[in-house]
């Protein structure tokens, strides 16, 4: 009988991914995202463990919404005073920061935990076509479309 395995910080390899979000639709490379960041894309999949990959998103201001989402879908922030709800459209946020917007799409399917953090912290997002992680020799990575 064969044991099942659990893959530990010991026995975990880190790749590094450069995804260019030019013409992606934010959805699906969103979820493309989470699944590396987890690392459900490696067979040793462990659901307890980090063992995802680094990701480098690049060009995030080109990516794309679907139907009436850039003037529809509204994003909020509190200032936690009385009266300090903000709220911006998606358009005005791929104006302002559009770095955020990928995200917040992509934190919002990691798990809500320290473990979530963590997977979390191995995302990179630009808005321009260059990042300063070169020496990484990260690997281009295309998103199923």
């Amino acid at each position: 009988m064969s044991k099942t395995y659990m893959a530990d910080n010991k026995t975990i390899e880190r790749k590094w991914f450069v995804i260019d979000a030019e013409g992606e639709i934010l959805g699906r490379l969103a979820t493309e995202v989470a699944s590396i960041l987890r690392g459900k894309h490696k067979p040793s999949f462990t659901p307890h463990v980090d063992c995802g990959d680094y990701v480098i998103i690049v060009n995030a201001e080109k990516v794309a919404l679907t139907g009436k989402k850039l003037k529809n879908k509204l994003y909020y922030r509190h200032s936690g005073y009385a009266s300090g709800l903000k709220t911006r459209t998606a358009a005005e946020m791929l104006a302002l920061q559009p770095q955020k917007v990928l995200e917040q799409a992509i934190k919002g399917m990691l798990p809500k935990n320290k473990l979530g953090d963590a997977m979390y912290r191995k995302l990179f997002v630009y808005a321009g076509p260059d990042h300063p992680h070169q020496a990484q020799k990260p690997e281009e990575l295309k998103v199923r479309r």
